[in-house]
Protein backbone atom coordinates (compact mmCIF):
# COMPACT_ATOMS: atom_id res chain seq x y z
CA UNK A 1 0.00 0.00 0.00
CA UNK A 2 2.93 2.61 1.07
CA UNK A 3 4.76 1.74 -2.30
CA UNK A 4 1.29 2.47 -4.52
CA UNK A 5 0.78 5.98 -2.28
CA UNK A 6 4.91 6.75 -3.24
CA UNK A 7 3.60 5.74 -7.13
CA UNK A 8 0.40 8.04 -7.22
CA UNK A 9 2.71 10.59 -5.69
CA UNK A 10 4.87 10.76 -8.30
CA UNK A 11 2.68 10.68 -11.07
CA UNK A 12 0.61 13.23 -9.48
CA UNK A 13 4.15 15.43 -9.24
CA UNK A 14 4.82 14.75 -12.90
CA UNK A 15 1.54 16.07 -14.12
CA UNK A 16 1.91 19.42 -11.80
CA UNK A 17 5.20 19.72 -13.75
CA UNK A 18 3.91 18.91 -17.37
CA UNK A 19 1.14 21.41 -16.89
CA UNK A 20 3.73 23.86 -15.44
CA UNK A 21 6.21 23.41 -18.30
CA UNK A 22 3.36 24.07 -20.47
CA UNK A 23 2.13 27.13 -18.95
CA UNK A 24 5.36 28.86 -18.94
CA UNK A 25 6.31 27.72 -22.05
CA UNK A 26 3.44 29.94 -23.14
CA UNK A 27 4.31 32.54 -21.57
CA UNK A 28 7.85 32.45 -22.82
CA UNK A 29 6.24 32.45 -26.64
CA UNK A 30 3.98 35.19 -25.89
CA UNK A 31 6.71 37.33 -23.89
CA UNK A 32 3.67 38.12 -21.68
CA UNK A 33 2.60 37.26 -18.61
CA UNK A 34 -0.43 39.45 -17.99
CA UNK A 35 -2.43 39.90 -21.81
CA UNK A 36 -1.46 36.52 -22.62
CA UNK A 37 -3.83 33.07 -22.90
CA UNK A 38 -2.92 32.51 -19.54
CA UNK A 39 -2.43 34.58 -16.20
CA UNK A 40 0.23 32.84 -14.06
CA UNK A 41 1.51 36.39 -12.18
CA UNK A 42 2.74 35.88 -9.02
CA UNK A 43 1.39 39.57 -8.57
CA UNK A 44 -1.72 41.57 -8.87
CA UNK A 45 -1.93 41.64 -12.55
CA UNK A 46 -5.93 43.09 -12.66
CA UNK A 47 -6.48 46.34 -15.11
CA UNK A 48 -3.10 45.73 -16.82
CA UNK A 49 -4.39 44.80 -20.02
CA UNK A 50 -4.67 47.74 -22.22
CA UNK A 51 -1.43 49.15 -21.21
CA UNK A 52 1.53 48.32 -22.77
CA UNK A 53 3.46 45.25 -22.42
CA UNK A 54 6.63 47.02 -21.28
CA UNK A 55 4.43 49.50 -18.97
CA UNK A 56 2.87 46.19 -17.64
CA UNK A 57 5.99 44.33 -16.48
CA UNK A 58 7.15 47.75 -15.43
CA UNK A 59 4.42 48.29 -12.99
CA UNK A 60 4.46 44.93 -11.71
CA UNK A 61 7.96 44.64 -11.34
CA UNK A 62 8.59 47.80 -9.33
CA UNK A 63 5.41 47.06 -6.88
CA UNK A 64 7.68 44.10 -6.06
CA UNK A 65 10.55 45.72 -5.18
CA UNK A 66 12.61 46.55 -8.47
CA UNK A 67 13.98 49.82 -9.12
CA UNK A 68 13.85 51.99 -12.44
CA UNK A 69 17.44 51.77 -12.51
CA UNK A 70 17.70 47.61 -12.57
CA UNK A 71 14.92 47.24 -15.19
CA UNK A 72 16.68 49.52 -17.21
CA UNK A 73 19.86 47.66 -16.96
CA UNK A 74 18.35 44.31 -18.58
CA UNK A 75 18.11 43.11 -22.12
CA UNK A 76 14.32 44.22 -22.92
CA UNK A 77 11.97 40.92 -22.86
CA UNK A 78 14.06 39.42 -19.78
CA UNK A 79 11.40 41.07 -17.25
CA UNK A 80 8.24 38.87 -17.97
CA UNK A 81 6.53 39.93 -14.11
CA UNK A 82 6.80 36.66 -12.60
CA UNK A 83 8.18 37.25 -9.34
CA UNK A 84 7.09 37.77 -6.30
CA UNK A 85 9.87 40.20 -4.82
CA UNK A 86 14.04 41.01 -5.99
CA UNK A 87 16.08 38.55 -4.59
CA UNK A 88 19.31 40.31 -5.92
CA UNK A 89 18.59 43.73 -4.13
CA UNK A 90 18.68 41.31 -0.34
CA UNK A 91 21.42 39.28 -1.62
CA UNK A 92 24.28 41.46 -1.08
CA UNK A 93 26.71 39.59 -4.22
CA UNK A 94 30.33 40.54 -4.53
CA UNK A 95 32.54 40.73 -7.41
CA UNK A 96 33.94 37.26 -8.56
CA UNK A 97 31.22 34.91 -6.76
CA UNK A 98 29.44 32.22 -8.50
CA UNK A 99 25.38 32.66 -8.39
CA UNK A 100 22.80 29.69 -9.40
CA UNK A 101 19.41 31.51 -9.63
CA UNK A 102 16.55 28.59 -9.13
CA UNK A 103 13.88 29.02 -11.81
CA UNK A 104 15.62 31.80 -13.89
CA UNK A 105 12.62 32.49 -16.30
CA UNK A 106 13.71 34.54 -19.25
CA UNK A 107 16.71 36.01 -16.38
CA UNK A 108 16.27 39.07 -15.10
CA UNK A 109 17.58 38.29 -11.63
CA UNK A 110 20.42 36.60 -13.69
CA UNK A 111 21.66 39.67 -15.83
CA UNK A 112 20.79 42.09 -12.35
CA UNK A 113 23.35 39.02 -10.67
CA UNK A 114 25.73 39.54 -13.64
CA UNK A 115 25.91 42.85 -13.50
CA UNK A 116 26.83 42.91 -9.56
CA UNK A 117 29.47 39.91 -9.69
CA UNK A 118 31.30 41.19 -12.82
CA UNK A 119 33.87 39.28 -15.58
CA UNK A 120 35.34 37.83 -12.79
CA UNK A 121 31.99 36.40 -11.60
CA UNK A 122 29.60 33.67 -13.05
CA UNK A 123 25.50 33.18 -12.77
CA UNK A 124 23.68 30.04 -13.38
CA UNK A 125 20.08 29.97 -14.44
CA UNK A 126 18.30 26.61 -14.41
CA UNK A 127 14.74 26.50 -15.54
CA UNK A 128 12.77 23.25 -17.04
CA UNK A 129 11.15 25.12 -19.87
CA UNK A 130 12.73 24.75 -22.73
CA UNK A 131 11.42 28.28 -24.12
CA UNK A 132 12.20 30.17 -20.80
CA UNK A 133 15.88 28.87 -21.32
CA UNK A 134 16.02 29.50 -25.25
CA UNK A 135 14.41 33.15 -24.79
CA UNK A 136 16.64 33.56 -21.39
CA UNK A 137 19.81 32.85 -24.08
CA UNK A 138 18.89 34.99 -26.67
CA UNK A 139 18.75 37.45 -24.57
CA UNK A 140 22.18 36.88 -22.81
CA UNK A 141 23.57 36.89 -26.67
CA UNK A 142 21.77 39.45 -27.97
CA UNK A 143 23.00 42.04 -25.18
CA UNK A 144 26.66 40.16 -24.84
CA UNK A 145 26.53 38.78 -21.13
CA UNK A 146 29.40 36.19 -20.97
CA UNK A 147 29.37 35.58 -17.59
CA UNK A 148 25.81 33.95 -17.37
CA UNK A 149 25.05 29.95 -18.30
CA UNK A 150 21.51 28.76 -18.62
CA UNK A 151 20.68 25.66 -18.27
CA UNK A 152 17.86 23.35 -18.39
CA UNK A 153 16.92 21.34 -15.60
CA UNK A 154 15.00 20.57 -12.34
CA UNK A 155 15.19 22.37 -8.90
CA UNK A 156 14.76 18.84 -7.10
CA UNK A 157 17.90 17.40 -9.64
CA UNK A 158 20.19 20.24 -10.34
CA UNK A 159 22.52 20.29 -13.17
CA UNK A 160 25.07 21.88 -10.88
CA UNK A 161 28.08 20.03 -9.44
CA UNK A 162 28.45 19.58 -5.30
CA UNK A 163 29.92 22.90 -3.14
CA UNK A 164 30.53 25.04 -6.59
CA UNK A 165 28.45 27.78 -5.74
CA UNK A 166 28.59 31.16 -3.69
CA UNK A 167 25.28 31.70 -3.64
CA UNK A 168 21.73 30.97 -4.70
CA UNK A 169 18.55 32.89 -5.50
CA UNK A 170 15.06 32.38 -6.12
CA UNK A 171 11.98 34.29 -6.85
CA UNK A 172 8.87 32.53 -6.78
CA UNK A 173 9.32 29.08 -7.90
CA UNK A 174 9.96 26.75 -4.95
CA UNK A 175 6.23 26.96 -4.18
CA UNK A 176 5.52 25.63 -7.72
CA UNK A 177 8.00 22.57 -7.00
CA UNK A 178 5.91 19.33 -5.40
CA UNK A 179 8.77 17.98 -3.48
CA UNK A 180 10.24 21.25 -1.60
CA UNK A 181 12.22 19.19 0.73
CA UNK A 182 13.99 17.88 -2.55
CA UNK A 183 14.74 21.11 -3.37
CA UNK A 184 16.70 22.38 -0.51
CA UNK A 185 18.57 19.69 0.16
CA UNK A 186 19.60 20.02 -3.73
CA UNK A 187 20.37 23.44 -2.87
CA UNK A 188 22.15 22.34 0.47
CA UNK A 189 24.71 20.11 -1.95
CA UNK A 190 25.59 22.45 -4.08
CA UNK A 191 26.75 25.59 -1.75
CA UNK A 192 30.05 25.51 -0.99
CA UNK A 193 30.45 25.41 2.76
CA UNK A 194 29.55 29.25 4.13
CA UNK A 195 27.64 29.73 0.99
CA UNK A 196 24.08 31.69 0.96
CA UNK A 197 20.45 31.16 0.26
CA UNK A 198 18.75 34.14 -0.74
CA UNK A 199 14.97 33.54 -1.95
CA UNK A 200 11.85 35.63 -2.66
CA UNK A 201 8.53 32.98 -2.41
CA UNK A 202 4.96 32.57 -1.33
CA UNK A 203 4.03 30.46 1.84
CA UNK A 204 1.01 29.69 4.07
CA UNK A 205 -0.60 31.29 7.22
CA UNK A 206 -3.57 28.50 7.45
CA UNK A 207 -4.31 25.66 4.98
CA UNK A 208 -6.60 26.80 2.10
CA UNK A 209 -9.73 25.46 1.34
CA UNK A 210 -9.77 21.69 -0.97
CA UNK A 211 -11.26 23.97 -4.10
CA UNK A 212 -8.07 25.93 -4.06
CA UNK A 213 -5.96 23.22 -3.39
CA UNK A 214 -7.20 20.89 -6.29
CA UNK A 215 -7.71 23.63 -9.10
CA UNK A 216 -4.13 23.47 -11.52
CA UNK A 217 -4.97 27.13 -12.48
CA UNK A 218 -4.40 28.02 -8.67
CA UNK A 219 -1.14 26.20 -8.72
CA UNK A 220 0.52 27.42 -11.35
CA UNK A 221 -0.48 31.13 -10.50
CA UNK A 222 1.50 29.77 -7.16
CA UNK A 223 -0.97 29.65 -4.72
CA UNK A 224 -2.07 26.24 -4.71
CA UNK A 225 1.58 25.01 -4.24
CA UNK A 226 2.67 26.56 -1.60
CA UNK A 227 2.73 25.72 2.15
CA UNK A 228 3.10 26.69 5.11
CA UNK A 229 5.36 29.22 6.48
CA UNK A 230 6.33 26.47 9.26
CA UNK A 231 6.88 23.96 7.41
CA UNK A 232 8.82 25.82 4.68
CA UNK A 233 11.41 27.12 7.42
CA UNK A 234 11.40 23.50 8.48
CA UNK A 235 11.87 21.98 5.04
CA UNK A 236 15.06 24.43 4.97
CA UNK A 237 16.40 23.40 8.54
CA UNK A 238 15.84 19.42 7.70
CA UNK A 239 18.18 20.16 4.73
CA UNK A 240 20.77 21.52 6.71
CA UNK A 241 20.11 25.29 6.30
CA UNK A 242 21.00 27.28 9.59
CA UNK A 243 20.60 31.14 10.42
CA UNK A 244 17.68 31.36 8.66
CA UNK A 245 15.62 34.41 8.78
CA UNK A 246 12.93 35.93 7.49
CA UNK A 247 14.24 39.14 6.40
CA UNK A 248 10.33 40.65 5.29
CA UNK A 249 6.64 39.22 4.96
CA UNK A 250 3.76 41.02 2.92
CA UNK A 251 0.13 39.84 2.58
CA UNK A 252 -0.78 38.23 -0.51
CA UNK A 253 -3.48 40.68 -2.89
CA UNK A 254 -6.56 39.01 -3.23
CA UNK A 255 -6.64 39.92 -6.93
CA UNK A 256 -4.48 36.86 -7.14
CA UNK A 257 -7.63 34.55 -7.25
CA UNK A 258 -10.05 36.73 -8.15
CA UNK A 259 -8.61 37.37 -11.79
CA UNK A 260 -8.62 33.06 -11.81
CA UNK A 261 -12.10 32.63 -13.74
CA UNK A 262 -11.88 28.96 -12.91
CA UNK A 263 -11.39 29.79 -9.64
CA UNK A 264 -14.31 32.74 -9.78
CA UNK A 265 -16.49 30.15 -11.30
CA UNK A 266 -15.94 27.66 -8.37
CA UNK A 267 -16.92 30.35 -6.34
CA UNK A 268 -20.12 31.28 -7.44
CA UNK A 269 -21.23 27.67 -7.46
CA UNK A 270 -20.20 26.73 -4.02
CA UNK A 271 -21.63 30.37 -2.95
CA UNK A 272 -18.78 31.36 -1.26
CA UNK A 273 -19.22 34.45 0.78
CA UNK A 274 -16.73 37.20 0.15
CA UNK A 275 -15.19 37.23 3.62
CA UNK A 276 -14.07 33.49 2.86
CA UNK A 277 -12.60 34.86 0.24
CA UNK A 278 -11.03 37.46 1.66
CA UNK A 279 -9.93 35.34 4.62
CA UNK A 280 -7.96 32.51 1.77
CA UNK A 281 -6.11 35.42 0.30
CA UNK A 282 -5.07 36.62 4.12
CA UNK A 283 -3.94 33.22 3.99
CA UNK A 284 -0.78 33.70 1.98
CA UNK A 285 1.95 35.90 2.29
CA UNK A 286 5.04 36.78 0.29
CA UNK A 287 8.67 36.45 1.79
CA UNK A 288 11.65 37.21 1.76
CA UNK A 289 14.30 34.61 3.75
CA UNK A 290 18.22 34.54 4.06
CA UNK A 291 19.86 31.23 5.18
CA UNK A 292 23.45 29.54 5.27
CA UNK A 293 25.25 26.77 4.82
Amino acid sequence: MKDEKVKISIVKDENVKKVVREKYGMIAKSSSSCCAPVNSCCTPISSCCGSSETDIMSMISKNIGYSDEELKSVPDGANLGLGCGNPVALASLKEGETVLDLGSGAGIDCFLAANKVGKSGKVIGIDMTPDMILSARMYAEKSNYDNIEFRLGEIEHLPVETTTVDIIISNCVINLVPNKDRAFQEAYRVLKPGGRLMISDIVLLKELPDFVLESIDAYIGCVAGAILKEDYIKSMENAGFTKIEVLDETMFPIDVLTINPKVMEIVKEMNIEPQMLKDIANSVVSIKVKAYK
